[in-house]
Parts: C-alpha cells; sequence; structure tokens
C-alpha cells in the first residue's frame, strides 16, 4: 500500500495536496502543529476515495518531538512519498526585526525539514525508493522585502533540495521543490489582491489545487526522470 507523509495538511496547500494524493490512491499521513482535531474533516473526506488517513499533531520545529511523531512510520511503513508543506511568516523589515521573528521562521521553515526527513530517509534509502517533495516559495526565488526571514528560510530549502538530491538519487529517491507564488491561503488573506494582480501575468491568484496538481505529477510515473528541480507555479510572477 503506497503511503503518502503530508505535514501541514490542515489546511490550504497541505489540505489540498493530501486530498489530491488519496484520490491518487494513496494512502495519507497527515499532520498539523497543535490540534489534532483540525484534521478530522480531512480525515472523513480522504475516507470517501476509499483510503485510510492517520493523524498527527507535533511540532515540526522541535527535533525530539518530530521524531517521536514519526518513530512508528520507520521501518516497514515509512511513507513513499514525504510532502513538506511547512512554514509561517513573521515580515517585518530586517531593521526593525526581532530575533524571536527571526528565530520562529528558521526553526519552523527549514529546520523542521531537517527534524522531519531525517529521521526516515534511512529507510527510504533502504528501500530504494521514493519521493521527497519540498514547499519553498517564489520569495525564496526572488526575495521580497519584508521578508528576510522567510526568504533565507525557503531560500535555504532550495539548496537542500538541490544537495540532497545529489546525495540520495543514485539510490532511487526522487527529491525535488515546488515553489509557489501567490495562492489564495490563510497566510495570504490579508493581502489585498490588487496589490498584487499587477505583477502576475496570468492576472490572476493560483489556487491550492494548481500546486496540488504538481505534486499529483512529482508523485507519479510521469515525473521519474525529474529530480533536484524547482518547479515554480506563480502564473508568470517570478520568471
Amino acid at each position: 500500500m503506497k503511503r503518502a507523509l503530508v505535514i501541514g495538511a490542515s489546511r490550504g496547500i497541505g489540505r489540498a495536496s493530501a486530498l489530491r494524493l488519496a484520490r491518487d490512491g494513496f494512502d495519507i499521513i497527515a499532520s498539523c502543529r497543535s490540534d489534532v482535531k483540525k484534521l478530522e474533516t480531512l480525515r472523513d473526506e480522504i475516507k470517501e476515495f476509499g483510503r485510510n488517513c492517520d493523524c498527527l499533531a507535533f511540532d515540526i520545529a522541535g527535533r525530539q518531538e518530530a521524531s517521536e511523531a514519526l518513530e512508528p512510520y520507520t521501518g516497514e511503513l515509512t511513507p513513499d512519498i514525504i510532502l513538506y508543506n511547512a512554514g509561517v511568516a513573521r515580515d517585518n523589515l530586517m531593521v526593525f526585526m526581532s530575533p524571536a521573528e527571526w528565530d520562529e521562521v528558521i526553526h519552523t521553515n527549514l529546520d523542521g525539514f531537517f527534524n522531519v526527513v531525517n529521521p526516515l530517509l534511512f529507510d527510504m534509502l533502504a528501500r530504494k525508493q521514493g519521493r521527497i517533495i519540498v514547499m519553498t516559495s517564489a520569495s525564496g526565488q526572488a526575495g521580497q522585502p519584508g521578508q528576510v526571514n522567510y526568504s533565507a528560510s525557503k531560500a535555504g530549502l532550495i539548496g537542500a533540495v538541490k544537495a540532497l538530491a545529489k546525495e540520495v538519487g543514485k539510490k532511487g529517491i526522487l527529491v525535488n521543490a515546488v515553489s509557489p507564488g501567490f495562492i489564495a491561503t490563510d497566510m495570504t488573506s490579508e493581502i489585498p489582491e490588487e496589490h498584487v494582480i499587477p505583477q502576475i501575468p496570468l492576472k490572476r491568484v493560483g489556487t491550492p489545487e494548481d500546486i496540488a496538481g504538481v505534486v499529483s505529477f512529482l508523485c507519479g510515473p510521469d515525473s521519474s526522470y525529474i529530480h533536484g528541480q524547482v518547479i515554480a507555479v506563480n502564473g508568470g510572477m517570478v520568471i
């Protein structure tokens, strides 16, 4: 049975991706940060596709907490897919940025990648197959004022993807990144769309389903020769 671990599955891109992968035939291991009840509706929808859904709540920024939460999914239960879709934003101009605003973003967005992937990687390598997909951002490709912390964390993920791809490709593990632009989610809900759309050649904001479709492709057979790449899904915002 194919399994996909979806980090940050309670809403937005993670939720849409979990549903798409369930429709594609994967059982889902869905995680959120604090309240597992936030995943109950998702679990019910996944069951309608005839797939199972395990629900986890843990803080990916906590190394020990992440390791303990993922320990049941090592060995034979190691997921075939890891979708690392996690991110917090604490926007501020760097001159005014507090150490706490820097630390929270880096610990969650970048350290969390290590905390999630490292405990599962050995067993994926032993199996000699699997996919690791990392959600980065257009801000990590081009930079955004007021997001030095966020841009740094997402650019760091791009570097991690490229390096890890060179390490594990020979063992049959495909590693890629998806880089969303402006997507209509809770994270962007307070940004007026009229300020953003003039920067987007396609003249619309993206949807979580736009990203989920690319995730589905990267988890499927048609992407078997795509490795170490950053797939931008931004309507032309960053070219």
